[in-house]
């Protein structure tokens, strides 16, 4: 089943299984955007708009994503908030915007979600001026670890909301313009991790 499709499906049930405890790690890893005023923030796989709430005001917005189940709950959040945000269709494996578009970069649970999270990391670093950042929160397997359950998991998993087998340091190594600046332990014993990257010039 296609992401898209899928997301539909889960997009009415969506908010009861991904927040709770992860919020408050969401608003860490927002918390992270400092000076953000006239800033242009890319929310890469902005979903129902859980990171909503918590975006620092005075800033200039887009919000992407690729099932419009979910962008039509974000938009119910956007409404609230004091800075414009614009909602698009997009997959994040080939954005619609032009190289260097923005300040920051947000992926919040994205990069295990998608087919080809090489080439959303590839996007995200593409879209990004350089000296910007990007914000990760998400789940990766540590380079060289077993892992074996999260392995077998992700053969079913996969293809009906994320991924379990992805390694963080495969898809930096894709992305040398990129340099890592931030890696810590976040959720489940560190399965979960927020991370920030900075683009070199």
């Amino acid at each position: 089943m296609a992401l898209k499709h899928s997301y539909t499906l889960i997009a009415p049930i969506y908010d009861a299984v991904v927040s709770g405890p992860i919020d408050r790690y969401r608003e860490t890893s927002l918390a992270r955007i400092k000076d953000a005023e006239d800033k242009h923030i890319l929310i890469n796989g902005i979903g129902s708009g859980l990171d909503i709430p918590s975006l620092p005001d005075n800033a200039n917005y887009t919000g992407t994503d690729i099932t419009p189940a979910m962008l039509r709950r974000a938009q119910q959040r956007a409404v609230l908030h004091l800075s414009p945000i614009v909602l698009e269709i997009a997959d994040s494996q080939s954005l619609p915007f032009e190289d260097n578009r923005f300040d920051v970069v947000v992926m919040h649970l994205i990069l295990a979600v998608v087919p080809r999270p090489e080439l959303a990391l590839r996007e995200a670093c593409r879209v990004l001026k350089p000296g910007g950042s990007i914000y990760i929160f998400d789940k990766f397997i540590r380079e060289g670890q077993l892992a074996i359950g999260r392995r077998l998991l992700n053969i079913i998993i996969r293809h009906i909301a994320t991924r379990t087998d992805v390694i963080f340091e495969h898809l930096l190594a894709d992305c040398p313009q990129l340099e890592l600046v931030h890696d810590e332990p976040a959720l489940a014993k560190g399965w979960f991790r927020l991370i920030e990257l900075k683009k070199n010039n």
